[in-house]
């Protein structure tokens, strides 16, 4: 009892001090899990022979996940994704694995082993990948739409790579069926060896086989909602836990039991649920165990890997790792070209993709249980998914240095020549600047309205609203478009910086000129106000500010005292920012200047003592 809380101890540390700091990096949890677990494993050796059987129970945690990807895929929608998520990411892995194998055979490998490194080096890391592409807010453009789609495919195509590791086992020369039976059973909890289908012959067993699988999915849709219901009868915050683990649980034991692999089980399983009221509730009460389960996974993983190897041939490891990449983007680059990717958004699908994946180790460290590969060739393949996933974050600088260059590369297009003059110039179209436009045009005064992008300008005039390409910060366009002689200027650009410049060079201009200005934040007014601007909006509050009088509205207070708790409210909202303004400072963050926070405090309660008596007489009459 004592090793194990010593163990527990140990992983847990390990886990709460290098997560933290490798997501602090922009390196990703899965990367900061290795790290830790190579600090324990090989750097300190603080844990010891127990990680393969901890890696066992760990791997649950795989499990897990699967099912939750089958949670977040309904029907419905894996359907209206069929044509990338076969095209694009279906190709992307079948190249990819006939590349790997046939070199793998050229190399003198058993074409099992080469079948095996196949799949294995044709996943690419969904954890780095998905999560670098948020940060850098690249999720939604053609190529990080393209590569979501492949790893998209790719999670679902473990499933059957799972199920067909067994079958390479069969084949190979080393483990045999039995061996590759027992170590199945081992790593997925199945004690004792029992089987539903060991003794029966083959039509039997397809039969029990695919009775499993049909009463998997008529539990799912028939027998859920009312076990749910009577769960909810019990009030009880913890059952839905115990009912969710059941699930996956009993879905895995059930797999293993006819032969098949549990993580399929339980994906079927989450698509059959995809659709249920409950789905939200089971990723909830799921998602904690499938994290901590799988961060232990990798961090045994790392504890295991032996850096003896990488030492004893460096050439042959980092050549293999480089090799790979230099592979895998190659044939992402070419489906880009086929799929009609261009420029940047070709190098963000190709770079980002060019890693091994986090569902490799699982791979692995199955096809090593299942007697494919030797334990010698599996920890070489475990440093080259180790290493190729470590040098994700390089990979993405190339990107953005490739993007940078292509940007310069460009010819600039030329600013258009404006042959219109008005009383109000729109810096900037967008949502912000678009609802200001429609209402001040449809009341019959003329706009000049720029923009820098030239979509955006074009999409305007295929509405039959015009506007004219170029930057509004350069001083010609500004001078061309009226400045001397305009009334009004709206600042509404999506970059702060450039709007404050913008602000402060037409005040300088102009003194006498109206400058309306779009905020991005607090902050961003107090600089827009030191640069001149006579009204500041921020983007987000006049809309808060109405939510907020829908919720007083439906709390107790009638539409009247709502309206004027709202009208109180941004009053004393803008003298706060006038009061604030004065007390911030550039060079000195809100959370550290002690007069702001004083200052901020006071306001806050001059507020409440506000509205508490504007709603006195509600009060009086309760």
């Amino acid at each position: 009892m004592e090793h194990f809380l010593l163990q527990a101890s140990i992983y847990l540390a390990a886990a709460v001090i290098a997560v933290p700091i490798a997501s602090r990096l922009g390196f990703g949890s899965v990367l900061g899990y290795l790290a830790a677990g190579i600090v324990i494993g090989p750097a300190l050796g603080l844990v010891g022979a127990d990680t393969e059987e901890l890696q066992h129970f760990a791997e649950f945690g795989v499990v897990m996940m699967l099912f939750l990807i089958g949670l977040e895929l309904e029907p419905r929608a894996l359907w209206n994704m069929r044509h990338k998520l076969l095209g694009l990411g279906g190709l992307q892995i079948a190249i990819t694995m006939a590349l790997v194998a046939g070199g793998a055979m050229a190399a003198g490998l058993a074409w099992n082993v080469a079948v095996a490194l196949g799949m294995i080096f044709a996943l690419s890391s969904t954890a780095i990948v998905l999560q670098t592409l948020s940060e850098k807010g690249l999720i939604q453009t053609a190529g990080g739409r393209s590569a979501f789609s492949v790893l998209l495919t790719q999670d679902i195509a473990v499933i059957p790579m799972l199920a067909l590791l067994p079958l390479l086992a069969l084949q190979g020369a080393a483990g045999g069926a039995e061996h590759a039976s027992v170590e199945h059973g081992e790593a997925l909890g199945h004690a004792g060896g029992m089987s539903l289908v060991a003794d029966l012959p083959g039509w039997a067993s397809t039969l029990v086989t695919l009775g499993a699988v049909g009463a998997i999915i008529l539990t799912g849709v028939y027998a859920t909602r009312p076990v749910f219901r009577f769960i909810h009868a019990a009030r009880l915050r913890e059952m839905y836990t115990a009912l969710a683990l059941l699930i996956v649980v009993g879905i895995a034991s059930l797999m293993t039991l006819v032969g098949l692999s549990p993580a399929l089980g339980t994906f079927l399983a989450g698509v059959v649920l995809a659709n249920s009221e409950f789905r939200h509730e089971l990723e909830s009460d799921i998602e904690p165990f499938k994290g901590l389960l799988l961060g232990l996974f990798f961090i045994t993983v790392g504890a295991g890997i032996n850096f003896e190897v990488l030492f004893g041939a460096p050439a042959l490891i980092l050549g293999l790792t480089l090799g790979l990449i230099v592979l895998k983007g190659a044939v992402l680059y070419g489906l880009g070209l086929a799929f009609r990717l261009k420029g940047r958004e070709q190098w963000l699908f190709t770079l980002s993709l060019a890693q091994a994946g986090e569902f490799g180790f699982v791979l692995t460290s199955f096809s090593v249980q299942t007697g494919v590969l030797e334990r010698t060739l599996s920890q070489q393949v475990l440093l080259v998914i180790a290493l190729s996933m470590l040098a994700t974050p390089l990979l993405f600088l190339l990107h953005d240095w490739l993007a940078k260059r292509h940007a310069e590369g460009r010819e600039p297009v030329e600013p258009d020549e404006i042959d219109e003059s008005g009383p109000v110039i729109i810096a900037g179209i967008g949502r912000f600047g678009q609802i200001v436009n429609r209402l001040v045009q449809s009341t019959g005064y003329n706009t000049v309205v720029l923009d820098h992008d030239m979509k955006t300008i074009q999409l305007m005039r295929r509405f039959g609203f015009k506007g004219f390409f170029g930057d509004p910060t350069r001083p010609e366009l500004l001078h061309a478009a009226g400045l001397k002689n305009a009334k009004v200027l709206v600042a509404a650009l999506d970059d702060p910086e450039a709007s404050t410049r913008l602000v402060a060079y037409a005040r300088r201009e102009r003194p006498d000129l109206h400058i309306i200005a779009r905020a991005r934040d607090r902050t961003h007014v107090f600089h827009l106000y030191r640069a001149g601007a006579n009204d500041i909006v921020r983007e987000m509050f006049d809309g808060s500010l109405r939510a907020g009088r829908y919720v007083l509205e439906n709390i107790g207070l009638t539409e009247f005292e709502a309206a004027e708790a709202e009208k109180t409210f941004y009053r004393h909202d803008r003298e706060a920012v006038r009061e604030l303004a004065k007390v911030w400072d550039p060079d000195i963050p809100p959370s550290e200047n002690e007069a702001y926070i004083a200052r901020a405090r006071e306001l806050e309660r001059d507020l409440e003592t506000q509205l508490t008596e504007l709603l006195e007489p509600k009060q009086d009459v309760a």
